[in-house]
């Protein structure tokens, strides 16, 4: 299973996207396809559309059972504290922590 929540993305790449996904909400894209497809699909869309932000998670053997990966200008950041992915609202960098 894989889900894409992209952010800025031209009608083109909407229609990539599409090919393999379904659209339940407005630039949020879902489907299961496997490995191969989608990091081609993934390398396309980073390749061919500048400024596209996208957010996504899939299937991975992990004791989660997914993984997280984000490309441009997200809100949230993805991040692997202790082998668990996390999604992070606010990030402040470890040097700017007050103490």
């Amino acid at each position: 299973m894989t889900v894409i929540i992209a952010h800025d993305v031209p009608d083109a790449i909407r229609g990539i996207l599409k090919r393999w996904f379904i659209e339940p909400r407005p630039n949020v894209f879902v489907g299961t396809i496997n490995r191969r497809t989608r990091e081609k699909t993934l390398a396309y869309i980073r390749r061919n559309a500048e400024g596209v932000a996208l957010l996504v998670i899939s299937s991975d053997p992990n004791c989660q059972g997914f993984k997280i990966e984000s490309w441009g200008e997200v809100r949230r950041k993805d991040v692997r504290k202790s082998g668990l992915w996390l999604l992070a609202e606010e990030w402040i960098e470890e040097a700017n922590i007050p103490f």
